[in-house]
């Protein structure tokens, strides 16, 4: 490895449901982080290694930045607002078919304090007429100096390439920090919770959603069958959460594990057989303890 290897951070930040956790899925050719069309489904930093010629982009996802209500969603904006301090370039992601409001200066102001370059990247540009797109990108460069400012789509790859190819000159010279063959830090049972908790937020509704999180109890590799088995226990905080998870004689949860197992196999490359189980702990959401064993500390 010569001098001139060029390693980084780099996070991506915006409000919720605007893509983030959609782009960085795409940089990577492989989903390690949950998507859905319901706001804060990211709610834990989530590190994407890229590998290019001659360097390494480490990518932060982080929960979208909002108003916290309650100290889950607290948890989820400090982990977004510390993303920012501790990296060498910010991606701030907004909407092509939204305009500079209320939520995109608050992030703004933070971004002011941030020592770090900041790219503006709009997204779902398919949504719109260069027009429009036109009088976004006006606006916002009357409001804050960006680095570059990039059109893309993450949802169909187009502008992505030239969003790395923009990236790569910005990082510093450093140390290739992960191996050539790593997507990312967390473990795989953080993956595979997390795909289950998507699941539940794509076929349940209302505040259900907001009130899940999923811990996988046991994950056991059995290689002489090809097969991985997983127990993982979908906690909840309301008992009429969880007679809804389960459904009319298990239906949901059985679809839920279906739908699961496939995502599952797709990430680790093996046959799954996973066990699901609901149970209720009020108002966990609100509980330090159990915050903390939900792993968000």
């Amino acid at each position: 490895m010569t001098n001139n290897f060029k390693s980084g951070f780099v996070a991506i930040v915006g409000r919720p449901n605007v893509g983030k956790s959609t782009l960085l899925n795409r940089i990577l050719g492989q989903k390690i982080a949950i998507t859905s069309n319901k706001p804060q489904t990211t709610r834990n930093r989530i590190l994407g290694i890229h590998n290019f010629e001659g360097g390494q982009a480490l990518f932060v996802d982080t929960p979208g930045i909002h108003k916290p209500k309650g100290k889950l969603n607290r948890y989820m904006v400090d982990q977004a607002v510390k993303a920012c301090g501790d990296v060498d370039l910010v991606l701030f992601l907004v909407e092509a078919n939204d305009s500079l409001g209320g939520g995109d200066e608050y992030i703004l102001k933070l971004l002011e304090r941030s020592k770090a370059p900041v790219c503006l990247i709009i997204n779902k540009i398919d949504l719109v007429k260069p027009p429009s797109l036109l009088r976004l990108i006006d606006a916002y460069s009357k409001r804050f100096e960006f680095k570059e400012i990039i059109p893309i789509s993450a949802e169909k790859g187009d502008g992505v390439p030239q969003l790395l190819a923009a990236i790569e000159p910005c990082l510093p010279n450093g140390p290739q920090f992960y191996p050539d063959d790593m997507l990312t830090d967390q473990p795989e049972r953080f993956i595979v919770a997390e795909m289950v908790r998507e699941k539940v937020m794509r076929r349940t509704s209302e505040e259900i959603p907001y009130g899940v999180a999923v811990k996988v109890e046991s994950f056991e590799e059995k290689p002489e069958k090809r097969l991985v088995v997983i127990q993982a226990t979908i906690h909840v905080e309301r008992d009429s959460h969880k007679k809804i998870i389960v459904g009319k004689g298990g239906q949901m949860i059985r679809k839920l594990g279906q739908d699961a197992r496939y995502e599952i196999e797709r990430f680790l490359g093996t046959k799954v057989f996973l066990e699901l189980f609901v149970r209720v702990d009020k108002d966990w959401s609100q509980s330090d303890r159990m915050l903390r064993e939900m792993g968000y500390e």
